[in-house]
């Protein structure tokens, strides 16, 4: 599959649960050294053989210390993020900040610091985890989206930039995954919200979905096979459909693909 040395290293954030733990355990099979990013490993899942570092994304200062440890990083899986749910107008500043330093911020920190080396060394693959949401947004998930959406354009406008150091970025965007993830969302909105019925709506449809979803380890295998591409794609969409919804995505004028979606979360636009 691929013209990638195994004896080489990669750095997963987020590697104590769902995608982040199926790719750092999919890697390490393959002969990777692995290094996990977890905000607290000591209370987290492990996987045997990776190498956990604590990482608190969300604070600045604890991404800037990584360069302390990350010494050389052939592969990076920026994976870890949160997922956010909430009508716009009611969504606290303070959470779409940390969305933010989170699911962009702290990635794109990570891959500047891992670029130097694998400039001097004219070879790395960078992966960026993103959502299928990016590409057909959903009301009530606005901020989800925007992270999502924002990812994409640093690997998308950071891959033209370093291909020619033989550097691969490449965006992930898996649909609905059965992951949990519906248990750890942060949701907002007040009691007293005009947007409640239509949020439950929504809430319960993403939630049906996410549990019906495709597992972490087949997007894991999707995120190897970037990896080991010898150009990989700027963009690997898996699961909910990908190649039918894409294609429709193409021939459809956009307004009728945002009505397409929300019928399909109950949703009457």
């Amino acid at each position: 599959m691929n013209d990638v040395p195994a004896s080489r290293t990669a750095l997963v954030t987020g590697a104590s649960s769902g995608i982040g733990m199926a790719t750092a355990r999919a890697l390490l099979a393959r002969g990777y050294r692995v290094i996990g990013t977890s905000r607290n490993p000591d209370a987290a899942d492990r996987v045997d053989g990776v190498e956990y570092r604590a990482l608190d994304l969300t604070d600045p200062a604890a991404v800037e210390r990584a360069a302390d440890w990350l010494g050389t990083v052939d592969v990076l899986v920026n994976n870890a993020g949160e997922s956010q749910s909430g009508p716009l107008e009611e969504l606290p500043a303070d959470a779409i900040e940390r969305l933010f330093r989170l699911n962009v911020f702290a990635p794109v920190r990570l891959t500047q610091l891992v670029l130097p080396g694998m400039r001097a060394r004219r070879h790395g693959r960078i992966v960026m985890v993103g959502s299928m949401i990016a590409s057909f947004p959903l009301a009530y998930r606005s901020s989800y989206t925007s992270v999502k959406a924002a990812i994409k354009g640093f690997a998308d406008a950071a891959r033209l930039e370093v291909s020619p150091f033989g550097i691969g970025v490449t965006t992930v965007e898996p649909g609905a995954i059965n992951t949990g993830i519906s248990m750890r969302r942060t949701k907002y909105i007040s009691q007293e919200s005009p947007y409640r019925t239509d949020f439950a709506t929504m809430l319960s449809a993403l939630d049906g979905n996410e549990a019906t979803g495709i597992s972490a380890e087949r997007v894991a295998a999707t995120i190897l096979s970037a990896i080991g591409a010898r150009r990989p794609k700027p963009l690997y969409a898996v699961g909910s459909g990908a190649p039918a919804v894409f294609a429709l995505r193409r021939l459809l004028p956009r307004t009728v693909v945002e009505k397409v979606v929300a019928r399909a979360y109950g949703l009457r636009r």
